[in-house]
C-alpha cells in the first residue's frame, strides 16, 4: 500500500513540475488573442489526423504530436509557432519538444479546439 502512495506523489510532483515548465516556455493565449496573432505566425494542429480530417482551424498544418519528432523540421525556428491540439495536453508536450529543439516563440491555445469559436474547415 506504501509503494502506491509513492508512485502517486510521484506523478502529482512531475505533472505539478511539467505543468510550471509548459509555462514557462509559451505563452498561453485566449481565442481573441490567438485569433489576432496565428495569420501571422505558423499555426499547428498536433491532434491526429482523424481529428484534423473531422475539422481544424482554418490555415492550420496538420504535424500530429505522434509525428513531430520526425517532422519538426517543417517548422521553422525563426518565427512565431502557434500550437493546438484537442484540449491543451498534447500541444503542451510540442511546445517541450520544440523548445529542446531550439525554437523560442511557442504560444498555446487556451482550452484548446474543443473551446474554440472561430472559423473551422472540415475534411472530406
Amino acid at each position: 500500500m506504501e509503494w502506491i502512495l509513492i508512485i502517486l506523489g510521484a506523478i502529482i510532483v512531475y505533472s505539478i513540475i511539467s505543468y510550471i515548465y509548459q509555462r514557462n516556455i509559451m505563452k498561453t493565449l485566449t481565442e481573441e488573442e490567438f485569433k489576432a496573432g496565428y495569420r501571422k505566425a505558423q499555426l499547428i494542429d498536433v491532434r491526429e489526423p482523424n481529428e484534423y480530417e473531422g475539422g481544424h482551424i482554418l490555415g492550420a498544418r496538420n504535424i500530429p504530436l505522434s509525428q513531430l519528432r520526425q517532422r519538426y523540421q517543417e517548422i521553422r525556428p525563426d518565427k512565431p509557432v502557434y500550437l493546438y491540439c484537442q484540449n491543451t495536453v498534447r500541444s503542451g508536450r510540442a511546445a517541450q519538444m520544440l523548445k529542446r529543439k531550439g525554437y523560442k516563440e511557442l504560444y498555446n491555445l487556451q482550452g484548446g479546439f474543443k473551446k474554440w469559436t472561430g472559423k473551422i474547415k472540415k475534411g472530406k
